[in-house]
C-alpha cells in the first residue's frame, strides 16, 4: 500500500489573490475556504495564520486537540503546527496567513509575536473567545485589512503589518483584562520563559530541574508556579512538548519510529514507544494507523 504523507502547505501552494504578495494573504473566510476545500483535511501549515469566525459551528483541530468552532472566536497558529476543521453548516468570517519573514522590516526575527501568548505554541491559549467589543474592533481592523489589501496603495504592505499588530494587542488585552489579570505578572513571566525554553529545547532537556537552572529559580518554584498557572507540574508540561513533537513526526510518513526516536533523544525504539504509549494513550504505530499514514521503514 502506497504511503499517504500529511501535506504542508505554504503561503505560495496556498496562493492568493491575483496580485496579492506572496508574504501574506486576507480574505473572507467563506470565499477563502470555497476555492481550497482540501484545506479541511489535516495537514500542516509553514506560515502564521489566524481565523475570527463571524458565523458557524463544528469542530476543529490545532495540534490533535480538538476545539469547538462559534461565533466571535479567534483562533492563532504558528508555523509548524497541524490543523483540520469539520464544520456544521454556513461558516464565515476572516482568514490572514503571513510568512515568517513578514515583520523582519518592522522587527528583528518573529520573537517579536512572542510576546503574545496566543503565538507561544500551546492550543489552550491560541483559541480565544472574544467580548462583544472586541468582536467589533477586530470585525473593523479585517475591514480595513481587506481595504488595503483591494487598493495597495503605497506602502499598503507597511499599515497591513501595522494593522495586524493592532489586531493583537486588542485581543491580548482581553486575554491579559481576564484570566491573566489575576496572574503575577513576575510569575507569568517567569512562565513564559519556561514554555519557551521547553520549546526550544524539549529533544535535549527532559528534566524540570535542568529548565529551572536556565531560569535562576529552584525546581520546587517551577512547578508550584505550573500548578498555579496551568494546573500541570513542570515535568507534564515537558512531557507534553515531547508528545506533541513525537505526534507531529509521526505524520510524516517518511520519517520511520526508530529515526523519530533518536531525533527525541530517546535512548532506544523500544523506550520511546512505552513512553509514547503511556502519555499518548496508544502506541505510535496505532496513533500513525489513525491518521492514515504507513510507512514502508518501520
Amino acid at each position: 500500500m502506497a504511503k499517504k504523507q500529511l501535506p504542508v502547505y505554504s503561503i505560495c501552494t496556498i496562493k492568493g489573490n491575483d496580485g496579492n504578495p506572496e508574504e501574506f494573504i486576507v480574505s473572507r473566510f467563506s470565499e477563502y475556504l470555497a476555492q481550497r476545500g482540501y484545506l479541511l483535511q489535516p495537514h500542516g501549515h509553514s506560515f502564521y495564520h489566524l481565523v475570527f469566525f463571524t458565523k458557524g459551528a463544528g469542530e476543529q483541530g490545532i495540534d490533535f486537540t480538538s476545539f469547538s468552532v462559534k461565533p466571535g472566536q479567534i483562533y492563532f497558529m504558528n508555523p509548524g503546527q497541524v490543523h483540520n476543521w469539520n464544520f456544521s453548516g454556513h461558516t464565515d468570517g476572516y482568514i490572514v496567513n503571513f510568512s515568517e519573514s513578514f515583520f523582519h522590516s518592522l522587527f528583528t526575527g518573529t520573537h517579536y509575536l512572542e510576546r503574545f501568548p496566543f503565538f507561544g505554541g500551546y492550543g489552550e491559549h491560541q483559541v480565544i473567545q472574544l467580548s462583544r467589543e472586541a468582536q467589533q474592533e477586530v470585525k473593523e481592523l479585517f475591514e480595513k485589512l481587506l481595504l488595503e489589501l483591494k487598493h495597495m496603495k503605497s506602502h499598503a504592505t507597511d499599515m497591513i503589518r501595522t494593522l495586524l499588530l493592532q489586531l493583537f494587542i486588542v485581543v491580548s488585552r482581553q486575554i491579559e483584562s481576564g484570566r491573566l489579570k489575576q496572574l503575577a505578572k513576575q510569575g507569568y513571566t517567569v512562565l513564559r520563559n519556561f514554555q519557551k525554553f521547553v520549546n526550544e529545547n524539549y529533544a535535549q532537556l527532559k528534566l524540570p530541574g535542568e529548565y529551572a537552572a536556565l531560569l535562576y529559580i529552584t525546581p520546587n518554584y517551577l512547578n508550584a508556579l505550573c500548578r498555579d498557572l496551568l494546573g500541570k507540574s513542570a515535568g507534564e508540561v515537558i512531557r507534553d512538548r515531547i508528545v506533541l513533537e513525537a505526534k507531529r513526526l509521526l505524520v510524516n510518513a517518511d520519517i520511520n519510529i526508530k529515526e523519530i526516536a533518536n531525533q527525541l533523544n530517546f535512548q532506544d525504539n523500544s523506550y520511546f514507544t512505552k513512553f509514547f504509549k503511556k502519555y499518548a494513550g496508544k502506541t505510535p504505530e496505532e496513533f500513525r494507523k489513525e491518521y492514515h499514514i504507513i510507512s514502508a521503514n518501520q
